[in-house]
């Protein structure tokens, strides 16, 4: 079924493949934090210590935004598309606990149930970084929990139950670039719709951790392009030439889109893969096209029901089969054992 006509045909697979095949598309995408997230391990935020620039050689730390961080939200909004519509195998998926092996979800994002199988996620995300340093991207506040009537104290005894928390600041930005590996077209517009749906990361998503996903652009490529990190440090490099990183001020998101774009661009040309670029005004009538599909609920449950079908007939094909024969071998070898 054909939903795009704004890319060429050649850059999907008519089904997916079970071996890789060397098409990619990659996601050129700013997620802005748009309230006080907390992107942590272990009570603190993650941050790394890195070099600012790919010129500028200067040591900073950065808040680092993990790979799961990402991932998992964006597949959860999948996974609740899914279940909407009902959809697959979706009453029986049930995440992290029993996945169904068959749904757009398990195919595409991956699983792994021990002996049960497993199989391997096709779209990669890796860390991403934020572009201004650590001390200007979060602020420490005072948490606590008041009794009934709202006070600190009740009956003369005051509560201890007040701790402090370092959250991330409005208006952080944190380039990444998502990868999906041998796409179908319904596996591209299921990727694609999950970034632009998805608005909380984090830990408290129900509280805070609002985040907007601003894509600037598509990339198809027979190969993986540059990493978030040196991306990051390429806007720095330009936004700072520019003076236009002037902390504590938050950055400018025209500028920010601005250096990203041009930042992505000059990395582009310095890579040595085959890749055709989506990027500015061939980006919005792509972009547009997408949305155009997703907002539609007819033409949504469509593509929703097209990426089912790839990923029943992949599983069928090579997931189930495999679990089922590593399953008799296991019992097999047990047999023996005894």
């Amino acid at each position: 079924m054909t939903f795009i006509k704004t890319v060429e045909p050649k850059f999907f697979h008519s089904e997916i493949p079970a071996k890789p095949m060397g098409k990619y598309v990659h996601f050129i995408t700013i997620r802005v934090t748009e309230s006080y997230p907390l992107f942590q391990t272990d009570g603190e935020l993650n941050k790394a210590r890195v070099r600012a620039g790919i010129e500028n050689n200067q040591a900073i730390s950065r808040l680092a935004l993990f790979k799961r961080k990402q991932s998992t939200p964006e597949r959860l909004t999948g996974r609740e598309l899914l279940r909407n519509y009902k959809i697959g195998d979706w009453e029986k998926c049930d995440y992290n606990v029993d996945f169904s092996k068959t749904t757009p979800d398990c195919i595409l994002y991956g699983f792994a149930i021990g002996d049960a199988g497993s199989e391997k996620s096709k779209v990669v995300v890796d860390t991403a970084y934020s572009i201004t340093p650590f001390d200007d991207s979060h602020l420490n506040f005072t948490l606590n929990a008041p009794f009934e009537n709202g006070t600190m104290s009740r009956q003369g005894e005051v509560t201890s139950r007040i701790n402090s928390q370092d959250h991330i600041l409005p208006q952080v930005f944190f380039p990444s670039i998502v990868t999906l590996k041998d796409p179908t077209q319904a596996g591209f517009i299921y990727v694609f719709n999950n970034i632009l749906r998805t608005s909380h990361y984090g830990a408290q998503t129900t509280r805070t951790g609002k985040v907007r996903n601003q894509l600037i652009g598509v990339v198809f490529a027979d190969g993986e392009i540059v990493s978030n990190l040196r991306w990051t440090q390429k806007i720095y490099d330009l936004m700072s030439q520019k003076s236009q990183i002037n902390s504590p001020d938050p950055l400018d998101e025209d500028n920010v889109l601005s250096a990203a774009t041009e930042a992505i661009n000059v990395l582009m040309s310095q890579e040595c893969i085959c890749h055709t670029d989506f990027i500015g005004n061939s980006f919005i009538t792509l972009l547009n096209e997408v949305k155009s599909i997703t907002s539609d609920e007819t033409k949504l449950k469509q593509m929703l029901t097209q990426a089912n079908t790839e990923s029943v007939a992949y599983a069928d094909k090579y997931v189930l089969k495999s679990a089922a024969k590593e399953k008799r071998s296991n019992k097999k070898a047990t047999v023996v054992a005894e």
